[in-house]
């Protein structure tokens, strides 16, 4: 691929950290943002050591500030160079049943998982108009049916498929290319972060390893997807079959997760 600009969010840890390396030896510039800085410069280290030759800038923010986010974003284009593409890539899960959580919980994981891809984007459309562009957005498998336990992230990834496939109508007429990607189990951190979007090591990673596809080759695939300008991407057999599943039998599917939930004793941590 040409030398490109990527923006890329969450980029301290998981997926994000993998689309970075990846990116990097790909050739592209990068301009990393993540709320833990310590994190985010060791990413930037390793992308340095894969290619020497890129620039690379890294930003301690927080997706869910607008301002912060403009200010940023402004910065790095100005000393990494013009942005051409985009990865939001930052988000995390609030688990519950929906009597035990407030409007408050809701509220703060559409705060990151929805409006921190707003936040990401509008500073950013007027280039990539220009130049173009390619947006990915990190959404989920999870945007095509709901499990118990998970109504906040799932209604957050729900609005990003939405918002996604609304900006590949909007945006194609100035060539600019919007690539909704539904993960799987890929390898994060993101069942390691609590209900406050602060990581917990405690934490135990409750997928088993067989049915987690590593980051790198979930990287791959993204970056791929991306460059091709595909409009969507599945990732894992697991969650394209779950896809398929939902699409052509939802009324069976329910009906074995309302049977799953009916039969649980207790609020569980189920992500896709």
């Amino acid at each position: 691929m040409g030398t490109r600009v990527v923006l890329i969010t969450g980029a301290s840890s998981g997926i994000g950290k993998c689309l970075a390396l990846e990116y990097a030896k790909r050739g592209a510039h990068l301009v990393l943002l993540a709320r833990r800085l310590g994190l985010l410069e060791e990413t930037a280290n390793e992308c340095r050591k894969s290619n020497p030759g890129i620039r690379i800038g890294c930003y301690e923010v927080d997706v869910t500030d607008r301002d912060a986010m403009q200010s940023v974003i402004e910065k790095a284009s100005v000393l990494i160079g013009e942005i051409d593409t985009v990865v939001a890539n930052a988000g995390f899960g609030v688990v519950g049943k929906v009597e035990t959580l407030k409007a408050e919980d809701f509220r703060r994981q559409l705060e990151t998982n929805f409006f921190g891809v707003l936040n990401s984007l509008y500073p950013c459309i007027e280039m990539l108009k220009q130049n173009k562009g390619r947006i990915g957005i990190v959404g989920s498998v999870s945007s095509y049916f709901s499990f118990s336990d998970v109504a906040p992230y799932t209604v957050s990834k729900y609005a990003v498929r939405a918002l996604a496939e609304t900006l590949y109508l909007e945006l194609s007429r100035y060539s600019v290319s919007t690539t909704l990607i539904c993960p799987g189990f890929v390898e994060s951190q993101i069942r390691m972060v609590d209900n406050k979007g602060k990581y917990d090591s405690n934490r135990h990673e409750p997928v088993p390893a067989y049915l987690v596809m590593p980051g790198e080759k979930a990287a791959k695939k993204i970056v791929d997807a991306i460059e091709k300008r595909k409009r969507e991407k599945y990732l894992t057999r697991l969650g394209a079959l779950t896809i398929i599943l939902a699409r052509m039998f939802q009324g069976p599917l329910y009906f074995i997760l309302r049977q799953i939930s009916i039969r649980s004793k207790e609020s569980k941590i189920i992500e896709i």
